[in-house]
């Protein structure tokens, strides 16, 4: 789920109760109500009526190389169906960074996730985010609905993201569109679609995005 309007609120718990599964049963209504509220408060900002599927959530945490060090930062987890995805890949919760404006999402992911670093906050603010950690990152992870934006602002959060990361670390998006949500390739960004996910409602493609060689030309506002 996107990000909303941010108080930079920081969330961080250090207990640690048992771990969360994906397709819990005693999780998934309960989850599918809270992302269905969410998407009646602002359809927009949600993007989607339910969670996505535990399959779509692995094809993205595929991507991810678990044996980069470095943080690794999600966008928009919403109830952590890609951040259970993320663990389940082999990547520590206490590496996870996870940029949630909603708070209701921010406690549960607290609950669920209590070794990850989880942070109330717009997730159009990550690359200052990434940039105050301090650390490059591993790969950033992202459900965002994007196509709600200009396509500036997409390509803009793309690239400072991936400037605050380790060299050749990806930006991974989804989208229910065949074309890249991305203006991409352009030079010094190159873009990898995937496959149709078809079991998902509705089905949709991972895109990977990464920086080459090549400084690309800074975006205008």
């Amino acid at each position: 789920m996107q990000a909303g309007p941010s108080d930079h609120r920081i969330d961080h718990a250090a207990a640690s109760p048992q771990a969360w599964e994906p397709g819990d049963p005693l999780h998934r209504p309960s989850d599918a109500a809270l992302f269905f509220r969410a998407w009646l408060d602002n359809p927009l900002r949600a993007g989607a009526i339910k969670p996505s599927s535990a399959g779509l959530a692995r094809a993205m945490a595929a991507r991810v190389d678990p044996s980069v060090p470095g943080p690794v930062i999600e966008l928009g987890p919403g109830t952590g169906v890609v951040t259970a995805a993320l663990v389940e890949r082999g990547v520590d919760p206490s590496r996870l960074v996870l940029i949630e404006a909603d708070p209701v999402f921010c406690e549960l992911l607290r609950e669920r996730w209590p070794r990850a670093l989880i942070l109330r906050t717009d997730a159009y603010t990550a690359p200052a985010v990434m940039r105050d950690l301090g650390i490059p990152a591993a790969a950033v992870v992202a459900g965002l609905p994007l196509l709600v934006r200009p396509p500036g602002d997409r390509l803009r959060l793309v690239l400072d993201c991936l400037r605050q990361a380790t060299p050749g670390a990806p930006f991974i998006q989804f989208t229910y569109f065949v074309r890249s949500p991305v203006p991409a390739p352009r030079p010094g960004l190159r873009a990898h679609g995937s496959a149709m996910v078809w079991r998902n409602l509705w089905p949709a493609r991972v895109w990977t995005y990464r920086l080459t060689d090549r400084r690309p030309a800074r975006v205008r506002r």
